[in-house]
């Protein structure tokens, strides 16, 4: 007897195994683990609360904020406030200086971790290199304040130690602070002191997966030290590398703010105002928080448009990105 056949709309409309079988599926692994899905329940609402939620806030920059009327029933001014800010006299300054001390902080902090975690990988006394990773690991739970507080002790030019090393030579004393070409320096490599320990730890783990035997075939074929950390390590950390350099390159514009707040003073103004200081300036001080709300708004823009397209970039030069 022949089998009546099935409709082909039938067959198309049928439910598959897979999709009837998703939502139970789903609910098993609730009930086997749940302790993992509760412990992904905070940062979920961090996120949600302090980081989404947010956001909407953002109409600001788009209305003549009235504290009285509120965010909604403010007038609407459209880009206004956006063109208030590119014809202001400041613009060019807080851009290229919030440009420049990133670029400058990026070329000199992406390098060192990893030069570092690769020095640390080939060290095999036990003793030394857990010595050389808690010195240079300890700086990072340093707070801004207190790294800062030091930098300007060890610059002061009366008792800082700067002063008294360079004295030694005949060099006379010198307010480096006081000084705006000095400001970049000091403020980036304070950081690349205060955070290279902890950013060579991701290099580090990388370098932890890396199969032994790739070790073993560079030794039989006669590679040393140098090549071994050319062959080897680095087109395994390669992917790692990668993205730690989209996401830095993808926040080069949002410069932080405490450490350029505090290292601050009029006579380093012309450099050390950037996005950051600017817009507490505007919001904080001067309560024209439309204007403040478009100056971030305007940076997070430009942090993104970077972002996509260092992303595509690696993705087409690598085949390595963020997705």
């Amino acid at each position: 007897m022949t089998p009546t056949p099935i409709p082909a709309a039938a067959v198309a409309t049928r439910p598959s195994v897979g999709d009837r079988g998703r939502p139970g599926r789903l609910r098993a692994s609730i009930r086997r683990r749940w302790q993992l899905y509760l412990l992904v329940i905070p940062p979920l609402l961090y996120f949600a609360l302090f980081k989404y939620l947010p956001m909407g806030n953002a109409v600001i920059a788009f209305k003549d904020y009235n504290i009285i009327a509120g965010i909604w029933a403010s007038d609407w001014v459209g880009l206004e406030h956006f063109v208030r800010f590119f014809g202001n006299p400041m613009f060019q300054t807080v851009v290229s200086n919030t440009f420049l001390l990133s670029l400058y902080a990026l070329i000199a902090s992406f390098p060192i971790p990893i030069i570092l975690a690769l020095a640390l990988n080939e060290v095999r006394g036990r003793f030394f290199k857990r010595t050389v990773q808690m010195v240079t690991y300890a700086p990072y739970f340093i707070s801004t304040v207190i790294v800062v507080s030091m930098a300007i002790l060890i610059l002061s030019p009366r008792i800082g130690l700067a002063s008294d090393l360079l004295g030694f030579f005949g060099v006379p004393q010198t307010d480096w602070l006081a000084k705006p070409d000095f400001f970049r320096h000091v403020y980036v490599w304070t950081e690349v002191w205060q955070t290279a320990g902890y950013s060579a730890v991701i290099y580090l783990a990388a370098l932890a997966s890396v199969d032994p035997g790739l070790y073993e075939a560079a030794k039989v074929d006669g590679a040393n030290r140098l090549q071994k950390i050319w062959h080897v390590d680095l087109p395994s950390i390669m992917p790692t590398i990668v993205v730690v350099l989209i996401l830095s390159v993808g926040s080069i514009m949002a410069v932080g703010f405490e450490k350029a707040f505090l290292l601050q003073n009029p006579l380093n103004l012309s450099q050390s105002e950037i996005i950051a200081t600017y817009t507490y300036k505007l919001g904080i001080l001067n309560a024209d928080f439309s204007l403040a709300t478009a100056v971030g708004l305007f940076n997070s823009v430009i942090n993104l448009a970077l972002l996509l397209g260092v992303n595509t970039i690696s993705k087409r030069v690598t085949g390595n990105g963020l997705w």
